[in-house]
């Protein structure tokens, strides 16, 4: 029997939920997955359903961290926007070297450098270092602002105040953005790739799309008016902590729009380019933002009505 893949935040989170789409693309595939839960809830149960074997633990424990990772056979590793990172690396880069395990893609975000823009891209940075050293056979997934975080954020201001409030800038701002199951699919064909070469990064964007547009993509769909209002970083802050945003998080998200806003993308850029990695290992093109906004349309009409 096949060893299984490791698929770490495998219930799904609020910033993508890229773990359960993987667990859902290999089960569909017909490869066994282990799914790696902080929690056993509805989530969890409808992966066992579909025939994940589910594993209960913690990243920032290693003795979990080690039982979930014997006997597998690969690791996708999507640690939440919350502190921890580099525990969570280490001990997952521990155990995988211990239980022999020989590829693990690593998500992290577009820019991975030290002197990236925001704290946990830094971090970003030191996790891929760390995959690497351990021998572990890492490649590393560079994925951009995901759509689904763009819809949170639409649906957290639009519905009661009647307009799309974030610090991005004025309409003009640029910004590459990508759907969270593009990023599945692109990492689903690397843990089931016949080869990889260790070491190997892929950035990933879906579309280099401008504030002016995206406000008019939500409106076109929703079919209604739907304005955009500039807010302060430090407005924004306050209303992120209040709805429960962590402070990791909050001080990530208020770095990148600052470096968003100041970047001027161009969207003829070559840095910015659709990736055509989404197609080539993911197996389709990249879903549009319009797409993306009619297949949740249902709850922005009626949370926006």
């Amino acid at each position: 029997m096949a060893k299984p893949v490791l698929v770490t935040s495998a219930g799904g989170g609020r910033q993508g939920k890229t773990g359960r789409h993987v667990s859902e693309m290999l089960l569909a595939q017909g490869v066994p997955v282990r799914a790696f839960v902080h929690q056993i809830d509805e989530r969890s149960e409808r992966l066992r359903a579909l025939g994940a074997d589910i594993v209960q633990g913690d990243f920032l424990d290693i003795r979990s961290v080690q039982r979930a990772v014997e006997g597998t056979s690969a690791i996708y590793f999507a640690y939440p926007v919350q502190d921890g990172l580099m525990d969570a690396t280490a001990a997952m880069a521990i155990a995988a070297r211990q239980a022999g395990v020989s590829r693990l893609v690593n998500l992290v975000m577009l820019q991975s450098s030290p002197d990236a823009p925001t704290p946990r891209m830094r971090q970003n940075y030191l996790s891929e270092q760390v995959f690497e050293w351990a021998g572990i056979g890492a490649v590393h997934i560079r994925a951009t602002v995901f759509y689904e975080n763009l819809g949170a954020m639409v649906r957290q201001s639009l519905p009661a105040q009647g307009a799309v409030r974030l610090p991005w800038g004025g309409e003009n701002t640029v910004l590459p953005l990508i759907s969270a199951e593009d990023v599945a699919r692109v990492a689903t064909g690397l843990l089931t790739s016949p080869q990889l070469v260790a070491g190997s990064a892929y950035p990933l964007i879906g579309v280099t799309i401008s504030l002016k547009e995206i406000i008019a993509t939500f409106a076109r769909v929703l079919g209604k008016n739907v304005r955009y209002e500039e807010i302060s970083d430090e407005e924004w802050r306050r209303d992120a902590l209040a709805r429960g945003y962590n402070a990791h998080a909050i001080e990530h998200l208020s770095s990148l729009w600052r470096a968003i806003r100041g970047a001027a993308i161009d969207p003829n850029d070559i840095r910015y380019a659709v990736s055509d990695t989404i197609e080539q290992i993911g197996g389709a093109r990249p879903k549009t933002l319009e797409a993306f906004v009619r297949e949740g349309q249902g709850g922005l009409l009626a949370k926006s009505a």
